[in-house]
């Protein structure tokens, strides 16, 4: 008898573990396959982009799924900012360049006597128009670098080295916040900090005053210099591509505007002003601190 309800319990126990598992297994089941459903969606609206089908992931998903289809949606937009620079500054480059090409063009066909002297001249403003979109594409390029860090004093001292061999009557003095970094490609501060710095050392009368200021959340580089002076109303001329206010000196007219072009990519900017101290120009270059 008490055998008999033994195998009783048995058998009971068993299939009600036998039942319960399956239970389980399909609980589990259906717990995965409606739990990654999203991901699935994402993946499908991920194939629905690369096939040009949509152009971004849909909104409507779970909380836990939200901050995925945002950050793709972010690179995707990110990714066609960048397609649309690119196109709009190889448009730029080729309607600065048709002009150029036109003039050289119709002075050969009319063979004119003054051929060599076109040519000669067209060509550096050919090397103006390419050497400012190298540099924006350079910066732009290597914007998308988000571990981009550069010491501020690092880049001036070396600067500073190279303006006193091209000038060698020029003294130029370093102050300020030596650990002070900046969210920028150190080739691309050293271009900016080397045009800022070799312009006040060309056009003042010899003394250049470099300091470096942490503004949170940017930094400040302030470039003074004992020259003569800017008048304000023609300061913001000389950010156009080939103004020069001073013809007798050698340069091509592109130093502040591929200076201001490369700030404003790295989300900076460069103004100029009067200096108090040396009485000539101070240029204000601003970076996002590192």
């Amino acid at each position: 008898m008490i055998d008999t309800q033994i195998r009783q319990l048995r058998s009971t126990l068993f299939w009600s573990f036998f039942a319960l598992g399956i239970g389980l297994l399909i609980l589990a089941a259906l717990q995965t396959f409606y739990g990654l459903w999203p991901l699935r969606r994402v993946r499908q609206d991920v194939a629905a982009i690369r096939s040009g089908a949509k152009t971004r992931i849909d909104e409507n998903f779970p909380v836990e799924v939200r901050p995925l289809t945002e950050e793709i949606n972010q690179l995707l937009a990110h990714s066609e900012e960048q397609a649309e620079e690119a196109r709009r500054h190889a448009g730029n480059l080729a309607h600065a360049l048709k002009t150029p090409l036109t003039v050289i063009t119709n002075a050969a066909t009319a063979r004119s006597p003054d051929l060599p002297e076109t040519v000669f001249r067209e060509a550096i403003v050919m090397r103006r128009q390419v050497d400012h979109h190298l540099a924006r594409a350079r910066a732009i390029g290597r914007r998308a670098s988000v571990h981009a860090r550069a010491t501020v004093w690092d880049s001036l001292q070396s600067v500073q080295r190279a303006v006193d061999r091209l000038y060698e009557k020029v003294t130029v003095d370093i102050a300020g916040d030596k650990t002070a970094q900046v969210r920028v490609e150190r080739q691309d501060l050293d271009e900016m900090l080397g045009n800022l710095v070799e312009n006040a050392a060309k056009y003042g009368g010899g003394r250049v005053f470099v300091t470096v200021e942490r503004q949170a959340p940017m930094i400040d580089i302030i470039i003074e210099d004992d020259g003569e002076g800017i008048p304000k109303q023609q300061r913001e001329t000389l950010f156009q591509r080939g103004a020069r206010l001073d013809t007798d000196k050698p340069g091509t007219g592109l130093g502040l505007a591929i200076v201001r072009d490369v700030a404003e990519i790295y989300g900076g900017t460069i103004t100029l002003e009067e200096s108090e101290d040396l009485g000539g120009l101070l240029a204000r270059l601003s970076l996002p601190a590192g």
